[in-house]
């Protein structure tokens, strides 16, 4: 007679003397109709049931919306949205890693209160859910010795996480494991299979707060803090086809000792080392190491001031390198920071409360891109209180630009010289450089092509750039016109109430002035009541002067009298 998915579990209840029927249905709906009606009335409801894989995560919609691609068509540019995701969320913490690969987010380790965690979280992009990934372990390629901990994959703090080749990469960092020298582990994607990688070479000394990069097949490594708190400015680089370390000799001063830093590689030669911390003090200076050269440099920089920071986050998207939070001795860092890295300008993409999770130090911010849209998501992090908070940002689409070249100083010096004896060469107007003429015609020709690509890419960027700006401005405008709606109608609002205070102020002053007669009378009337004070006490005088008067003549009549009779 009603429509009960079969394999419910049904039961009948009498409350009040209403007899009611309940199914709690597969589909984790609990439907209940009332049978006692007195005109025979189903009366239907139906109630989601808690689901135990929600607790703690919120519902499936993001901001009311079902998915991320339609929560991303109406976001800002460069502007953080907190993600309401589904799924049990991972614990609050900071000093963890993430990863984006294979459309999942993958957050490895961290710490909270003193307490390292060795857990595995991944979130899903597709469907905004957290779930745990739970790696099978490869005993036989557990070696670690002097080993204390039965837990396979140590708790971990401070380490990074890389992807390689279908591969996650968990590099160095602090734990209860008393090991002298950094450890790879690796998490197979496919066979979701924990172990440590074989390294030989010059293994680096144990460490946390690093960076590590990876340029095409090697992985950079610079800095970190060691186990006994010293702080380390050496450069290694573990060739991950050979999977063999190296300590590498750089040229020029390199960055001072730190750790907490960031690092990212730009134009495949360039490694960029940005801020970090000692044990006192931050920094906000900004290196440049020369891949092919191995020589470092600390090129001038424009733009907006940065503070100094230490335990912020990075990620790249194209050569803008997006910087958030962190802070130093005096506060957090609230503003999300952003380095042209090819034209080596510092700009200011947005600003948080200095309350927000994203003003956090110990954070992770990755780049990804979902279905052609370039996005950052961060999570985490610590300014307080420990965060497990995910927020995405949509970077605002610019002008790609050509890689600068750092030049070394011979470098520089031996192309200005080329360019001047170019210079005077054309200026002598000769046939003798008719040859060069047509060998530059030549190669102008030749990149007729790729200019032509490249202008096109320029202008299609430039017009989804000014598209995007015209829908910010027409939606600043609706907003606008909102606002003036809202104004005038609180005008209308405030008219009609000044008429009324006003009405109200008239009847106060007319109350006012019969208060002043009325006092005035009262005045009056207390002046008379003097006089009359006045004029009773004067006959009550007179009334005591006739009584004694009377009292004095009945005296003597009374005496006259009495010698009459005794005489």
């Amino acid at each position: 007679m009603y429509d009960v998915p079969e394999q419910s579990f049904c039961f009948l209840f009498v409350y009040l003397d209403r007899l009611f029927y309940f199914a709690f249905c597969p589909d984790k709906r609990i439907t209940w109709i009332e049978l006692s009606s007195p005109l025979t009335k189903v009366i239907s409801k139906q109630i989601h049931m808690h689901d135990p894989s929600l607790a703690g995560g919120g519902d499936k919609m993001v901001n009311g919306h079902y998915n991320l691609n339609v929560l991303l068509s109406e976001i800002h540019n460069d502007n953080w949205t907190l993600l309401h995701s589904s799924g049990r969320k991972p614990l609050a913490r900071y000093k963890h890693a993430i990863a984006v690969a294979q459309e999942k987010l993958f957050v490895i380790g961290g710490s909270c209160n003193g307490r390292y965690f060795s857990d595995v979280q991944v979130f899903d992009l597709r469907s905004l859910t957290w779930s745990v990934l739970n790696p099978r372990i490869e005993i036989e390629n557990l070696g670690l010795e002097n080993s204390t901990s039965k837990v396979a994959f140590p708790a971990i703090s401070g380490h990074s996480l890389v992807e390689w080749e279908n591969k996650l990469l968990v590099v160095a960092g602090h734990s209860k494991e008393k090991t002298d020298s950094v450890i790879v582990w690796s998490v197979d994607l496919k066979t979701l299979v924990f172990s440590i990688l074989k390294t030989q070479g010059k293994i680096p000394v144990a460490r946390g707060g690093q960076s590590v990069t990876i340029v095409g097949s090697k992985l950079i490594m610079f800095g970190g803090e060691g186990r006994n708190r010293q702080l380390l400015n050496d450069l290694h680089i573990l060739d991950l086809i050979t999977m063999t370390w190296d300590e590498v000799e750089t040229k020029n001063a390199p960055p001072s000792p730190r750790f907490d830093h960031t690092a990212t590689e730009h134009a495949g030669r360039y490694l960029f080392i940005f801020g970090g911390s000692t044990q006192s003090s931050c920094f906000c200076d900004l290196h440049v190491l020369d891949l092919q050269n191995m020589e470092w440099s600390q090129p001038d920089v424009q733009g907006v001031a940065v503070t100094p920071r230490g335990g912020h986050a990075g990620a790249a998207v194209g050569d803008m390198w997006y910087l958030v939070g962190g802070g130093n001795t005096i506060s957090g860092a609230t503003e999300t920071i952003v380095l042209n890295m090819s034209k080596l300008v510092w700009s200011v993409a947005t600003v948080v409360p200095s309350q927000d999770p994203l003003a956090s130090e110990g954070l992770s911010l990755s780049a990804m891109s979902i279905d052609g849209e370039s996005l950052l998501i961060a999570f985490g992090g610590y300014n307080g209180k420990y965060s497990n908070e995910l927020f995405v940002l949509k970077p605002k689409p610019r002008v790609p630009t050509k890689p600068k070249l750092y030049q070394s100083p011979a470098a520089a010096a031996a192309a200005a010289s080329v360019t001047a004896a170019y210079a005077l060469v054309t200026s002598t107007g000769t046939k003798d450089i008719d040859p060069v003429d047509e060998n530059l015609k030549s190669e102008q020709a030749k990149r007729q092509p790729e200019v032509e690509s490249f202008a096109t890419e320029v202008l299609t960027v430039e017009k989804k750039n000014l598209e995007s700006k015209l829908a910010e401005v027409r939606r600043e405008n609706a907003k606008v016109e909102g606002n003036l709606e809202d104004a005038r109608n609180r005008q209308s609002l405030l008219s009609m109430e000044l008429k009324a205070v006003a009405s109200q102020l008239e009847a106060e002053r007319s109350r006012c002035f019969k208060l002043e007669i009325q006092i005035s009378d009262i005045q009056k009337r207390l002046d008379s009541v003097g006089s009359l004070e006045r004029e009773l006490e004067i006959l009550r005088q007179e009334r005591s002067q006739v009584e004694q008067n009377t009292a004095g003549v009945q005296r003597q009549g009374s005496g006259g009298l009495l010698r009459w009779m005794t005489g």
